[in-house]
């Protein structure tokens, strides 16, 4: 198909906006033709003859055939100088429009092969094109981090994979030669390493649930103290075993305030902090657990005195398989998902998580906000 024959939509920019300009021009010369031909000579004729011209004089055809050429010639030139004009600010909009739309074309199509770190630049060609472009950035930041938390999940769920399976497969492959013998000693080995796969697989649906909304809540009223109470009881032994204080605080401010809950999410999602502070608290530490009211929440904050968490680690706390410490193995440090199903949880109930800290060995501060009803007058 030659270029002249190309539909309107396949051609460029400048030359649809000459086009559109053309025709609107067109449209109004023409209006202006049809008008200035049926209704203005009647009315020159009418003044005419009111200014004492004789009806059907030479003079008078004279100066209507003047009218009608001083129209037509000032409706030509005038139609002229339009499209002049109409090109000139065409092609002085399309070169503006050209470079930035240009850009964001290339970046949206470097975005669709998968190169995320396409950026399109601010070039103040107008508030709309600069506001598109920020927009397209901040897609482009976010689907690049999206493809880094994806690479760096498979990279991890291989890693963890790997030391179970290859444990399986030693004791296969011994037990097969009889290099090993199914004694005791060996079933404890494979009972552990499969019991740690299935705690894998586990944790993957449960996160995988929790992110996509697919939690099934038991909403009830629940009193704050009895959530309180109920995570710090069924943990204590734990902790003193290690020979860590386990504070409580605030509990009894709170008696009176229900929240509508699942306490055994809720449940669930303290243990998951209380457990994690035990975790990087050295015997000797201490952790708080307290309770206060934040105008319409009530914030449940579990504090300790441990390993603390450095200012690179915090903004990745609560992603899948993130440890701080890539030197602790599973059993020293967790599988990596109990703190991204807590945020899944909280984030389900309307309320929010948030992990600070001072530093490394500066302990942390974890924060559980929750709907709260609005307090008596």
């Amino acid at each position: 198909m030659s270029g002249s024959r190309r539909p309107l939509m396949h051609r460029g920019l400048a030359t649809r906006l000459l086009i559109g300009q053309t025709i609107v021009l067109l449209a109004g010369a023409l209006t202006v033709g049809l008008v200035a031909a049926v209704v203005g000579p009647p009315i020159f004729r009418n003044h005419l003859l009111q200014a004492g011209h004789p009806e059907g004089s030479p003079e008078l055809a004279h100066i209507e055939l003047a009218y009608q050429d001083a129209s037509r010639i000032s409706l030509g030139w005038g139609l002229l100088i339009s499209l002049l004009a109409a090109g000139a600010v065409t092609w002085v909009l399309a070169r503006l429009l050209r470079r930035p739309l240009t850009e964001l074309t290339h970046a949206a199509r470097e975005l669709a092969r998968g190169h995320y770190a396409a950026r399109v630049s601010i070039t103040g060609s107008g508030t709309e094109l600069d506001t598109l472009a920020s927009a397209f950035n901040v897609m482009a930041v976010r689907l690049e981090g999206v493809e880094d938390t994806r690479r760096r999940l498979l990279s991890d769920l291989a890693h963890e994979l790997r030391t179970p399976i290859a444990t399986l497969a030693a004791y296969h492959e011994g037990l097969t030669d009889g290099i090993i013998d199914l004694g005791p000693e060996a079933r404890a080995v494979l009972t552990e390493q499969t019991a740690r796969l299935a705690r894998l697989a586990d944790d993957i649906d449960e996160v995988s649930r929790a992110e996509e909304g697919r939690l099934v809540l038991d909403r009830r009223p629940v009193s704050v103290a009895e959530l309180y109470s109920a995570a710090a009881d069924a943990l204590r032994e734990p902790y003193a075993t290690k020979g860590v204080h386990l504070q409580t605080e605030g509990s009894r401010v709170l008696e009176d305030v229900l929240v509508e809950v699942d306490p055994g999410r809720v449940g669930q999602v303290l243990t998951n902090l209380l457990t994690n502070a035990l975790r990087h608290t050295p015997t000797g530490g201490t952790v708080s657990l307290a309770a206060y009211r934040d105008g319409s929440e009530v914030v449940l904050t579990v504090r300790d005195d441990g390993e603390g968490i450095t200012a690179a680690q915090l903004p990745h706390v609560f992603e899948r398989f993130y440890r701080g410490d890539s030197a602790r193995n599973r059993e020293r440090s967790g599988s990596g998902i109990g703190l991204t199903i807590s945020k899944a949880i909280i984030d389900a109930h309307g309320g929010s998580i948030t992990a600070s800290s001072d530093g490394p060995r500066q302990g942390a501060t974890f924060s559980v906000s929750l709907p709260a009803p609005p307090q008596p007058a």
